[in-house]
């Protein structure tokens, strides 16, 4: 995050727009990864972060899971693009940004899965059905549309 960091320095907690992007990973058996977070404290979310200077969107998926997990993706799909007003943030320090997140799923990553403990508590796969209930708000959106799309059969379920 330099160049974050290196921005916040000019700029204080003014409002900035970052780009971020996620990846939800499936496994051979349908399970999506999730990372339990450190920040919000505990709280379950999808693999990402944010965009440094000369990276793709894509570049950041494969990177942040990379960093984050050890496991590698080749074909990245595209869920969608999320924006707006909603997505306004005021960080414990004062900062505030309006993220530009672009989600992807991938499927069956490669590697053995090793966790960052900086970042993350741990990581577990998760059947659709049997998500965790303490799950980022902006990530739910994003896994309740991957669902939608792509596991269907899960509204007679719920």
């Amino acid at each position: 995050m330099g160049y974050i960091k290196d921005l916040r320095k000019i700029v204080g907690h003014r409002p900035l727009i970052f780009v971020g992007s996620v990846v939800v990973v499936v496994d051979e058996q349908g399970r999506l990864l999730l990372q339990q977070r450190r920040f919000p404290e505990g709280a379950w979310g999808i693999p990402g972060g944010l965009m440094e200077l000369g990276e793709s969107t894509e570049d950041v998926v494969r990177r942040e899971l990379f960093e984050e997990t050890q496991l590698q993706v080749d074909e990245l799909t595209l869920i969608n693009v999320y924006s707006g007003p909603e997505y306004f943030i005021r960080a414990a320090n004062g900062d505030e940004f309006y993220v530009v997140t672009i989600a992807y799923y991938a499927e069956n990553a490669k590697g053995d899965l090793v966790v960052d403990q900086a970042e993350s508590i741990t990581f577990k796969y998760f059947h659709p059905h049997e998500l965790p209930a303490n799950i980022v708000k902006s990530h739910k959106e994003i896994l309740d549309e991957f669902l939608l799309q792509h596991y269907t059969f899960l509204s007679t379920v719920n």
